[in-house]
């Protein structure tokens, strides 16, 4: 097993292969998409590999056989023609007026023609030079033309905060995008990627012969790693890894089909020799915090979330669902579908301990007034935890909730709705990394909050109460539904725990055990 280069945000296909850099081999799905129509789209989070894979179809289309020479197209693939390849990527820079969205498309286009051959008249508007440009480079090369799109989106989401500049996006985009309809005699084939799945009424004006290939089995791994992968042609990186930790915690992302994991993830890991959120810190952005954090969103549903088809796609400016926002960024995955009469439901959750992790840890600290005490409380709670300390996890939420000053609660909104204090607790110890289920389902209902450690199990079910006197009620329900039956083979250790919250006296005020 000879070892090679990582291929750390290399995203030019040619550079992989011709200065030894591992290369997983996503070429047969080019040929499927080939074979199997001509204009597709496809949403992936960032950091993904989509750009990687665009670049893979350019050269494929140019007929650079060379570059392919062991991989499954070499003998797959027609390297007679080449077609004129049209490039568009918004993946570079960060632009803040439709302005700078027109001027950017304008050098995109002109470098187009440079390479292409062609002249351009840059006078015109740019949903006309984008036009003249597809029909003159197929006339030119008697072939029709190739349209590749890199990140069509990131205009519109670098502005959300904005909703009146994003609109403006929105609006220039839709102008560019409409061309490739009126243009459809002239093109051989059409791939956008995107991290967002903007609707087509919104966006694509009109383009319904685009194909959403994002949740077709089929192509579940045109992105990402899978195990075989990690297992093979990565085998040289795995000295000294533990495997099963590899997959606990980057693996897990599924779009109905196998799941696989963040290139970036394996990338690092494999670079540093160490565990640690590494796409999470690449760039999370505030403003998702913020975010949810303004729509009081319950954390315990990072875990268990339900969606259709029409949710999953609810997103545009004037409309983002916090679930279609957090499934499309790549924050929760799907983990199963199920057929409701003439709907498909998905459930979402989390995809892996990286994310799960890191996005609870960043929530937590935007939700309690102190972050330094969260961080230093979160290293005690494990110690806590680990050694079955129960009445010091009760002391120490305690201390928590009580380190809340009342002002703070009278300043943020989110402390009022109902579901705080339990995404406080969930968030708290979902950031420690463990292994958690909230709504941990049962033939008896749902249990709040399940935790396994080693071969022990905590179940805890919340309570928010009125008055500053505990009702044992959450004790009660733990013990009268039998949450804990499934988990009763004889040796496991379970642990059942009813907390109670005072609305007016904002603490912990009840907390039983069994």
């Amino acid at each position: 097993m000879t070892r090679k280069k990582l291929p750390i945000g290399i995203q030019t296909f040619s550079k992989i292969r011709e200065e030894n850099y591992y290369y997983v081999d996503k070429t047969p799905l080019i040929e499927r998409l080939v074979n199997g129509g001509t204009h597709y789209f496809l949403s992936r989070p960032r950091r993904f590999g989509k750009s990687l894979f665009l670049d893979t179809l350019a050269e494929a289309f140019l007929s650079n056989k060379a570059l392919f020479e062991g991989l499954y197209l070499e003998r797959n693939w027609d390297w007679n023609k080449k077609y004129p390849v049209i490039r568009i990527s918004f993946a570079e820079g960060r632009l803040e007026s439709r302005e700078q969205l027109e001027e950017h498309i304008y050098a995109v286009l002109s470098s187009n023609a440079e390479k292409l051959g062609l002249s351009l008249d840059t006078s015109a508007n740019t949903h006309i030079c984008f036009h003249k440009l597809i029909e003159t480079a197929a006339q030119k090369y008697n072939q029709r033309a190739v349209v590749l799109v890199d990140e069509y989106d990131k205009p519109i989401l670098d502005n959300l905060t904005k909703p009146e500049i994003a609109r403006a996006m929105r609006e220039g985009l839709r102008n560019l995008y409409s061309v490739l309809k009126g243009q459809d005699a002239n093109l051989k084939f059409v791939f956008l990627t995107g991290v967002s799945k903007f609707s087509k009424v919104s966006i694509f004006s009109g383009l319904n012969n685009l194909i959403d290939i994002t949740l077709l089995p089929e192509y579940a791994t045109i992105c990402g790693y899978t195990d075989h992968d990690i297992d093979t042609v990565f085998a040289p990186e795995l000295e000294g890894l533990n495997r099963d930790e590899i997959r606990h915690w980057y693996n897990g992302y599924s779009w109905l089909g196998e799941s696989v994991y963040n290139p970036f993830d394996v990338l690092l890991l494999f670079n540093a020799r160490e565990f640690r959120s590494w796409w999470f810190e690449t760039g999370t952005p505030t403003f998702l915090v913020n975010w949810l954090k303004e729509r009081n969103f319950f954390t315990p549903s990072l875990e268990h979330t339900f969606a259709d088809d029409e949710l999953l796609s609810a997103f545009d400016v004037d409309y983002i669902r916090p679930e279609a926002m957090l499934w499309q960024t790549g924050y929760l995955t799907i983990g199963e579908r199920q057929r409701r009469g003439a709907k498909y439901i998905y459930w979402l959750r989390c995809p892996n301990c990286e994310v799960r992790s890191a996005l609870n840890d960043v929530l937590v600290k935007a939700w309690m007034p102190d972050a330094g005490e969260v961080a230093r409380a979160g290293a005690e709670l494990y110690e806590i935890i680990a050694g079955r300390d129960i009445d010091g996890m009760r002391r120490h939420f305690e201390r928590l909730f009580a380190s809340i000053p009342h002002d703070w609660y009278r300043n943020n909104p989110i402390s009022q709705y109902e579901g705080y204090y339990a995404s406080v607790f969930y968030s708290h110890l979902a950031a420690l990394g463990l292994n958690i289920v909230a709504e941990d389902v049962s033939s008896h209902g749902r249990c709040d909050l399940a935790i396994r450690f080693e071969n022990r199990i905590y179940l805890f079910e919340f309570k928010v109460i009125d008055g500053e006197e505990p009702t044992g009620e959450a004790l009660q329900q733990l013990l009268s539904r039998d949450y804990a039956a499934k988990y009763r083979d004889g040796k496991t250790e379970i642990v059942q725990i009813g907390i109670e919250f005072s609305r007016t006296k904002r603490q912990v005020v009840g907390w039983e055990m069994k």
